[in-house]
C-alpha cells in the first residue's frame, strides 16, 4: 500500500483513488465499486477526513470531494514534520531535565551510596587516577566516559594515549563523549581523532551532566564534588544505579554528534550549542556557569550569548526567552 505509511489501510487507500478517479459518484456506488459494505466506506471517509484527504463538496448536494494529491501530500507531510519537529523538541526538553536533574542530585546520590557496602570512595587526583587505571586493567567487555570540561591540558591527553592504546588492542570496545567545544581546541580533537583512528568511538555533545566512567556497566566511578572532581570521587557498583546511569549515557550518546560528521543544526537553524545556551539562559544561569556548562572560556560564553540575543532582536535575557517561545525555539510549557 503506498499510503500506508500516512496512516490509511488498504479501503482508505482505494477509497481515496476511487474519489479522484469518480467524483460524481456517491458512496454507495463508491462502496459498490469497492465491494465493500457502505459502514465500510463511512469509516474510511473519516480516517480521509481526519487527514485532511476529503473536504466536504460545496457543490449541490453535499458530500465529500477527494483533494487533489499535490495538494492533500503537502499538507500531510507539513503537518508530520511539524509533528515531528515538536515531538523532537519534546525529547530534548525531557532529556535536558533528565541530565540536569541527575547533575543536581548526583552529589545526594552518591553521598547516600557511599554509606553502603557497594560504595567506594577515593579522595584526590592520584588516588582516583591509580583506582582507573587498575578498573581499565580489570575491564573485560567495555568502558563509556562522560568527559566534560572541555578542552584538556596537552600533558594530560598524552599520558592517556598509552593506556588508552592497551585497551583496545585488548579488544575493549571504548565509547567517549567529549563537549562540542573540543572541535574548537587543536590539541584536544587532535587526541580525539587519534582515539578514532585506533577504533574508539567518539561523539560530541553541547553539555554533559556530570563526569562518568562506566566499566562493563557494572561499576561507576562519580565525582564527589560536581564542581570539582579533582577534589574525590566514589566508586558505585549497585545494580539500580549503574544501570540507571548507563541508560543516561545510551540517551545521551543516541543524540550526540558522531566525530566525523558536522555539528548539526536544527529547523531554526540552531546548533546543539546554541540551542542549549538558550536553554540554559532561560534557567536564568550566568555566563560563568554557562561557560563551565559549554566547556568554553566566559568570554566566548558572552560572545555566543550576544550573538543569540541579536538574532532574536533582544535587549534582555527575559526579552530573548520571550521572543525564543514565541519564535518556537523554546517550548512555552519549558
Amino acid at each position: 500500500m503506498v499510503l500506508e505509511p500516512m496512516g490509511l489501510d488498504a479501503t482508505a487507500e482505494q477509497l481515496y483513488k476511487s474519489m479522484l478517479a469518480y467524483p460524481q459518484e456517491d458512496l454507495a456506488a463508491l462502496a459498490s465499486r469497492l465491494e465493500v459494505d457502505e459502514q465500510d466506506v463511512h469509516q474510511s471517509l473519516h480516517v480521509l477526513s481526519t487527514l485532511a484527504l476529503v473536504r466536504p463538496s460545496l457543490q449541490e448536494g453535499g458530500g465529500y470531494r477527494a483533494v487533489s494529491p499535490e495538494i492533500a501530500m503537502e499538507m500531510i507531510l507539513s503537518r508530520q514534520q511539524a509533528d515531528l519537529a515538536a515531538q523532537q523538541l519534546r525529547i530534548e526538553t525531557s532529556r535536558a531535565a533528565a541530565a540536569q536533574l541527575i547533575a543536581e542530585c548526583s552529589a545526594l546520590t552518591v553521598a547516600s551510596a557511599a554509606a553502603g557496602d557497594d560504595a567506594e570512595r577515593l579522595i584526590g587526583v592520584d588516588t582516583i587516577r591509580e583506582r582507573l587505571a587498575q578498573l581499565a586493567l580489570q575491564a573485560e567487555r567495555e568502558i563509556t566516559t562522560f568527559a566534560p570540561g572541555g578542552a584538556h591540558p596537552a600533558a594530560d591527553l598524552e599520558a592517556s594515549r598509552r593506556p588508552n592504546a592497551a585497551l583496545l588492542d585488548r579488544g575493549i570496545r571504548m565509547r567517549t563523549i567529549y563537549l562540542d567545544s573540543v572541535r574548537n581546541h587543536a590539541p584536544t580533537l587532535e587526541h580525539v581523532n587519534w582515539l578514532s583512528s585506533r577504533g574508539g568511538q567518539v561523539r560530541t555533545a553541547a553539555t554533559l551532566p556530570v563526569r562518568m566512567v562506566i566499566i562493563d556497566r557494572r561499576q561507576v566511578v562519580l565525582p564527589l564534588d560536581t564542581s570539582d572532581a579533582r577534589t574525590g570521587a566514589v566508586l558505585l557498583k549497585g545494580d539500580g544505579i549503574v544501570a540507571a546511569l548507563h541508560a543516561l549515557f545510551e540517551s545521551t550518546w543516541a543524540a550526540a554528534t558522531p566525530l566525523g560528521n558536522a555539528p548539526v543544526v536544527n529547523q531554526h537553524d540552531l546548533s546543539n550549542q546554541e540551542a542549549e545556551i538558550l536553554r540554559l539562559l532561560d534557567t536564568g544561569l550566568t555566563d560563568e556557569v554557562i561557560a563551565k556548562r559549554l566547556g568554553v572560556s566566559p568570554r566566548t560564553a558572552r560572545r555566543l550569548t550576544a550573538l543569540l540575543m541579536e538574532r532574536l532582536e533582544a535587549r534582555s535575557r527575559f526579552e530573548a526567552g520571550a521572543n525564543a517561545v514565541r519564535l518556537g525555539w523554546l517550548s512555552p510549557t519549558r
